[in-house]
This record gives C-alpha cells, structure tokens and sequence, in this order.
C-alpha cells in the first residue's frame, strides 16, 4: 500500500463507521412506536439515517478512487466491530465468549487481509 492511498483508506473506514451509525439509529427509531405507518418512514431519525447511508455510499465510492476493490471485505467486515460495540454501549446488548472470539477472528482476518 502507497502513501497515497492512506487517506483513502481512512475515508473507506469512516464510511462504514457512519452505515454503522446510521444502522444504530434505525434500530433506536424502530423501537418507538409510531402512529400510522407513514410516520413510521417519514421521521427525523429515520431520514438522517438514511442520509447517512446515502453520504457513506458517496465516501465508498470515493475511497474506492485509488482503492482497489479487493479491499472491500476488509471495510464491510469491520462493520459488524462497530454494530457490536454499538450494540453494548447504547442497547446493552449481551456479547458472550463465543460473539468476542468472533469478533477476534474478523479482526484478525482483517489484519491479515491488509497486510
């Protein structure tokens, strides 16, 4: 990997933070129960966060600029790293030792995959 490319992949990672976030807030919007089912799309939460996605497509597609494409299961897998840690600290979600050692062997395997 060049120098050149770092900022890129820092923008490739920052993009699957923010899908990440933007997954986070459709979960918390999703347990408030709404009054009819239009009010269930058309909310503030629920269209941040899918701008959110549309503005993480866009740093993608920008990452993928002087990225190449194999790179591309290293920032997906990633996001199941911050879903979880997510999932901990806002819905005090359970993580067992088997969910940890999962989360160890995707992080390994994206260590690897980049080196």
């Amino acid at each position: 990997m060049t120098g050149e490319m770092l900022p890129y992949l820092f923008i490739g990672f920052f993009s699957v933070f923010v899908s990440s976030v933007s997954q986070t807030i459709l979960k918390k919007a999703s347990l408030t129960e709404r009054r009819s089912f239009i009010r269930e799309y058309l909310n503030l939460p629920v269209i941040l966060a899918y701008g959110m996605f549309f503005g993480s497509t866009l740093l993608t597609m920008l990452a993928y600029k002087k990225l190449p494409l194999s790179m591309s299961p290293a920032f997906e897998s990633s996001s199941y790293i911050f879903v979880t840690i997510f999932g901990v600290t806002i819905f005090k979600e359970k993580v067992g030792p088997r969910k940890l050692f999962a989360l160890f062997l995707i992080l390994l395997g994206i260590i690897i995959f980049t080196l």
